[in-house]
């Protein structure tokens, strides 16, 4: 527990923390790659280069701010974080590592105005809310260990199949190396990739979702084939054009918790844009195999035709259920857009919808579904990458 003194230090820092978090997290990790290269195996360099993981980390310490006397109200946040945590292999050594540079970037830009109260406030604070990770993190690990087929950390997985789904996006089907099963999982988890890409000094790891319902031999993703000079590229460009079948890959367990309520009976709709069709494709599949009588409608906006993955297999599953709506618009075409009188017309606002797509799509899209009123508890969305201020008002 925290003292009174440090909770009340903590939370007056939380206005300068809004101003400079983005400078602070900035340095943290500046610093803490430069002492400890060995950690750029784990985190994501090019959300490094994108400045996605700082601007994440700065709101998740503002956040941790404010909420300082109730914990419990970031626990979403914290569970999120937790999943991505699990999935990439962080244990609970990391941990002092990160709280010795965070310390050190809040005094490095803050200066003077860090005063020995303050500092010592916040690393009181930072091993609390490590404390709620490593444990929470802990009972993950534990789970996922103690699952049917389940494994920690990262296994070997053989490329079974390779499928182009579009133009731009082709599905891997991974089957583990040492011809176990896979364990089951929730419709909308990702796993993440694990790669050693010849000329690199550091392995990748990229989390992509899984793109079909769980199946007892086997998982599936689906990725997009990024561009040459992104920095997401050099992944999705090497599994592309270098990764055949017949190769192997390491791969975590599934984790994440954008996932399909499966129990419930209430309507329910997938909203999705570009490659944010791929968790859908896993909770569309779910509902049509094991629901078929839930009502449902599948929204999908892509540029044009060629880049429009799925189509066919929706098609399929719509065709075979009960009480199923689809439509696909393409923004190549004249009023190619999903609108709020195509939402009106598509959506239950009754059920739940889930929304997966680029970030000022999911914006738009939340905005529409608030306004045809529903509420925040009936919409659900996933970020690809680290988990932005979304502008939905």
């Amino acid at each position: 527990m925290l003292s009174e003194q440090t909770r009340t230090i903590v939370k007056s820092t939380a206005p300068v923390l809004a101003e400079h978090g983005k400078t602070i997290t900035t340095v943290f990790y500046s610093n803490m790659f430069e002492a400890h290269p060995e950690l750029l195996n784990i985190f994501n360099q090019a959300n490094q280069k994108q400045g996605r993981q700082q601007a994440a980390l700065a709101n998740t310490v503002y956040a941790a701010a404010v909420h300082i006397d109730n914990l419990e109200a970031i626990l979403p946040a914290v569970v999120k974080i937790a999943n991505k945590h699990i999935s990439l292999g962080i244990k609970a050594e990391h941990y002092p590592i990160v709280g010795e540079y965070l310390l050190k970037a809040i005094k490095e830009v803050l200066g003077d105005a860090a005063t020995d109260d303050i500092m010592n406030a916040w690393a009181e604070a930072y091993g609390v809310i490590a404390d709620v990770f490593i444990n929470m993190e802990d009972g993950m690990y534990e789970q996922v260990a103690a699952q049917e087929n389940g494994w920690i950390f990262f296994k070997d997985f053989t490329i079974a199949r390779k499928v182009k789904e579009s133009e731009n996006i082709t599905s891997f089907y991974l089957k583990p190396a040492d011809g176990k099963s896979v364990p089951s999982y929730d419709a909308g988890q990702y796993i993440t990739v694990r790669l050693a890409i010849p000329g690199e000094e550091f392995l990748f790891n990229r989390q992509y979702s899984l793109s079909q319902a769980s199946r007892p031999d086997e998982f599936r993703i689906s990725v997009k084939r990024e561009s040459d000079n992104d920095p997401n590229g050099i992944v999705s460009v090497y599994l592309h054009e270098e990764l055949n079948e017949g190769d192997r890959i390491e791969v975590s367990a599934p984790a994440g918790e954008f996932v399909l309520d499966a129990k419930r009976g209430t309507p329910v709709a997938f909203v999705s844009g570009g490659v944010g069709i791929t968790p859908m494709m896993s909770m569309f599949e779910t509902v049509a195999t094991q629901t078929p009588e839930r009502p449902v409608s599948f929204l999908h906006a892509a540029r044009n035709e060629t880049l429009h993955a799925f189509d066919k297999d929706i098609q399929k599953h719509v065709a075979s259920m009960d009480n199923a709506k689809y439509k696909a618009l393409y923004s190549d075409e004249p009023q190619g857009y999903i609108t709020r009188e195509i939402l009106e017309d598509m959506v239950d606002v009754s059920g739940d919808v889930y929304v997966c797509g680029p970030v000022p799509f999911m914006e738009k899209m939340i905005s529409e579904l608030h306004a045809l009123g529903m509420s925040d508890e009936q919409i659900h969305y996933e970020f690809f990458g680290p988990a932005v201020a979304l502008q939905t008002v």
